[in-house]
């Protein structure tokens, strides 16, 4: 009797982590994009940053730790983050957006019409959600933080197979497997950045992060060109920024 009520607890446990594994690959399949680890080597994440605040980077809300629902929402924060315990954000409502850079490395196989494409396209993301919580300033002074930004990393989406992945019902259940197995789609393109918020005249570096991103399973992005899910990831940090540096500014939330 004993051994029979061991095997039923085992196998309960295992139909509930199958089943949550499920839960999450179903919720993820209606996201656009998903966060995914860090690399652990910090000379691979924290070229822009440099070695004095990298070392102060921890681990956050990493992928290994989501619930069903935080995957669902898109609710995460940078994968590795350093906040100021000393920041004064009640000070700070106007704002500096630096132009975003790319510090892909000589070996990256971004070409440079590319680089600049998506350097641009995160500028203008970042200056589209933070001018909807901000003052956005040309100018340091009292007052304004400046947001500095750079891309390490871009990975290409495979069009014609990502969307035979998505639409043809034998094979998305596939990638679906593939989901619950390994933590993302197939043929899914990717993008990593860092980035600081800083005091404009001090320089004191008030928040830092990285992040990287892969393309969700949404259907919507089926027909995803090879740029498209870097450009998701890269309009889901700049609403994240914008929001939570509202919610640290207003004193509505924890840092």
């Amino acid at each position: 009797m004993r051994k029979n009520s061991v095997k039923k607890q085992r196998g309960s446990r295992l139909a509930v982590g199958v089943t949550g594994l499920w839960a999450i690959a179903v919720l993820a399949g209606c996201a656009t994009t998903q966060q995914v680890k860090v690399t652990d080597q910090p000379q691979a994440h924290c070229p822009f940053l440099g070695s004095d605040v990298c070392a102060k980077l921890t681990p956050s809300n990493t992928p290994g730790r989501f619930s069903a629902a935080a995957v669902g929402r898109g609710d995460s924060v940078m994968g590795l983050r350093y906040v100021n315990p000393n920041a004064r954000w009640t000070e700070y409502k106007k704002v500096i957006i630096a132009p975003v850079s790319f510090w892909g490395g000589d070996d990256t196989k971004v070409s440079k019409a590319d680089q600049l494409a998506l350097t641009n396209y995160f500028t203008k993301a970042l200056n589209d959600a933070l001018s909807q919580k901000f003052q956005v300033v040309d100018q340091p002074g009292p007052g304004v933080m400046e947001v500095q930004v750079a891309i390490d990393d871009i990975g290409k989406a495979t069009p014609v197979l990502r969307t035979v992945s998505m639409v043809i019902p034998q094979a998305r259940a596939l990638a679906t497997l593939k989901y619950a197995a390994t933590g993302t789609y197939a043929f899914v393109g990717s993008a990593q950045a860092e980035g600081k918020v800083v005091d404009s005249v001090t320089g004191q570096v008030l928040a830092a992060g990285v992040d990287k991103r892969v393309g969700g399973g949404s259907v919507v992005t089926a027909a995803q060109w090879q740029l498209g899910d870097a450009e998701n990831a890269m309009t889901a940090w700049s609403n994240q920024l914008s929001s939570r540096l509202s919610s640290w500014t207003s004193g509505t939330a924890p840092s």
